[in-house]
Formats: structure tokens, C-alpha cells, sequence
């Protein structure tokens, strides 16, 4: 793998040299960002919220998820690794390959927590907005609270964030019929 240089851009070719080291690894305009393992707690949510939304699409199959690790090509130089993501039907004949997904999902799912916040709320964010992304949920263990961008137009929309203190329920206009009450997201 190259060393990166200043204004150098890192390439998908590049990604592939990037050792399995079981951290996650990722390209944003070119640039690298290493995020290490999940902790025990993000592990939980994710489970949680991948076998809640699984079960809905068992009933209602108008897509595939998938979850981390399993890379996400927008571009030579945007690749990421989202804790989870959605393809309806559709998108998935356009975009999965027999390695990855290349091209957009409609949702893309981040699971924050202190060494990804801020990169979750704001570089990857900006990526989703600016690659198409339909809607993107940042899922916060830190005060059980999920913040959603949904597209309108060309850009992501105003803030909606639902909590579990509030006893908020999720629901989605790509996933019709979705009611995911925020206790059992964020359940122990």
C-alpha cells in the first residue's frame, strides 16, 4: 500500500492492500479512516436492530440487508463499510456484485460511538447526501437516540431524531408497515 501523501488521493486498489486486521477500513475522498472493532454494547444494537429489521422483511420482501463488514463502492475513491444497509429489490439487481455492493443503498445505518461520532454526523454524512443515499440513520448508545436524514430532492432534509427515553417509534417510508419501538432497539 502507498503512503499517503499530501493531496494524494487514496484508490479502491489501494483499499484492497489495506491489512485484515479486524478494524474497519474506510476511503472518503480518497482519504483513509481506520475505526477499531466494536465494543460489546454497539455489537447489542446492531444485532438488535439487523434481526428487527430482518424479521419486517421476512414478512415484507421488497429488499435485502446486509451488515458490516461488507464494503460499499460509491467511487475509486469512497468506499465504506456501514453497520448495516438496505437495497430494495430493485436497487439490489442494479448494484451487488458477488464481492460488494457498487453503487447506493436506499438506507445506510451507523452505529455512533466515541471514536466514530463525530465522522458519522459529519464527513459520512455529507458522503450519503452527496452520493444519493435515500435515508441515513446515525444510531447514538450514548443517550439511546437515532438521528434520520431522509432525502428531499438533492439533499437530505431536517432532522428527525426519535428517542428512547420519549418511547419513539421508527417507521420509513422504504420500509412500508415498519414500526420499530426504540426500547427494543436499544434493549440489553
Amino acid at each position: 500500500m502507498r503512503p499517503a501523501s499530501p493531496g494524494v488521493k487514496l484508490t479502491y486498489d489501494d483499499f484492497l492492500l489495506f491489512p485484515d486486521d479486524g478494524k474497519r477500513h474506510e476511503l472518503i475522498d480518497g482519504e483513509h479512516y481506520v475505526t477499531p472493532s466494536p465494543n460489546t454494547r454497539h455489537q447489542r444494537i446492531s444485532g438488535n436492530l439487523f434481526w428487527l429489521l430482518r424479521s419486517h422483511l421476512e414478512q415484507h420482501p421488497t429488499g435485502q440487508l446486509f451488515y458490516a463488514p461488507y464494503d460499499v463502492v460509491f467511487s475509486e475513491f469512497d468506499i465504506v463499510e456501514p453497520d448495516l444497509l438496505y437495497l430494495s429489490n430493485a436497487r439490489a439487481a442494479e448494484v451487488l456484485t458477488p464481492l460488494h455492493a457498487k453503487g447506493v443503498p436506499e438506507l445506510v445505518v451507523e452505529i455512533a460511538f466515541k471514536d466514530s461520532r463525530k465522522r458519522d454526523e459529519t464527513i459520512k454524512r455529507r458522503l450519503y447526501e452527496r452520493v444519493g443515499v435515500s435515508e441515513y440513520w446515525v444510531v447514538d448508545p450514548a443517550i439511546d437516540a437515532i438521528r434520520m436524514y431522509r432525502r428531499v430532492d438533492e439533499r437530505f432534509g431536517r432532522l428527525i431524531e426519535l428517542s428512547r427515553e420519549a418511547d419513539d417509534v421508527l417507521t420509513t417510508p422504504l420500509l412500508p408497515g415498519l414500526q420499530l419501538p426504540l426500547r427494543g432497539i436499544f434493549k440489553d
